[in-house]
């Protein structure tokens, strides 16, 4: 692994400054902290800020950032209006990758930055990612993923290398709750929001999704946390407070957590 990493660093040395994307995960976490040990100042951290992210993933992202020795901004992008993007077909993660690098290329653009970089990793180009089209059209640059380093390998790294969020679970935007052609809303984006906030927060759930069916809630968990959900009180208190959002039933998927289900 070590060699992967240093062929990160040799990539890192070719640029003279660099805009890195950092989402709050542990890849662009790891991919931060190298940027900044090569670059140094000369590194601009963004995370865009949008209605479907993960609210703890901003923090990380913002506690991270303003960690190290760069610069950390936030900015807001606009898929929200983008009809191609709100119609939420299987091309949904391309329309919002495209919105996003738009948005970045134009502010490296404003800041003289040489470069900008993303997390993606070599294990993303085997699962149904769209989004990678337009991190080639874009030429936005993935060290990690030119160096071949598996999701596995940037744990062990990043753990090595102090990245506080090391063994966080991965995650994804709150859009993949929202089966495909149901078109994103916001106040979709919110149930689903507060759903998740209270199942992890409260109730101390470590992976959760909340699939999003319309007046239907479905809970997917790690399966050996599968039965407390239907215990009592427990069961009861889920199902009170998603109703008090709006939903009208909640369920909980039997078969457990599983990423990418609707591309399945």
């Amino acid at each position: 692994m070590s060699h992967k990493i240093e062929r990160v660093r040799q990539a890192l040395r070719t640029y003279d400054n660099a805009l890195v994307a950092c989402s709050g995960g542990v890849d662009s976490g790891l991919l931060l902290r190298l940027a900044a040990e090569v670059l140094g100042n000369r590194v601009t951290a963004v995370t865009a800020v949008t209605p479907f992210a993960v609210p703890e993933d901003l923090m990380r992202a913002a506690g991270w950032g303003e960690t190290l020795p760069i610069r950390y901004l936030t900015v807001q992008t606009a898929q929200m209006d983008d009809p191609a993007f709100r119609a939420n077909g299987p091309d949904r993660c391309y329309h919002c990758k495209s919105t996003l690098f738009r948005t970045l290329t134009g502010l490296a653009r404003s800041q003289a930055l040489a470069v900008i970089l993303d997390g993606t990793n070599a294990d993303d180009a085997k699962t149904h990612r769209p989004g990678l089209r337009a991190t080639e059209e874009f030429g936005i640059r993935s060290p990690l993923r030119e160096a071949g380093l598996t999701k596995t390998e940037i744990r062990k790294a990043a753990r090595e290398y102090g990245v506080p969020h090391w063994d966080q679970p991965s995650e994804s935007c709150l859009c993949t709750r929202i089966p495909y052609g149901r078109p994103i809303s916001p106040a979709d984006l919110r149930q689903i929001a507060l759903a998740e906030d209270f199942l992890r927060n409260d109730l101390g759930l470590r992976v959760v999704r909340v699939r999003h069916h319309g007046d239907t809630a479905r809970i997917e968990t790690e399966p050996e946390v599968l039965g407390r959900l239907a215990e009592q009180p427990t069961a009861q208190t889920i199902h009170r407070y998603l109703r008090s959002l709006g939903f009208r039933f909640v369920t909980v998927d039997l078969a457990g957590y599983r990423s990418g289900v609707f591309d399945l």
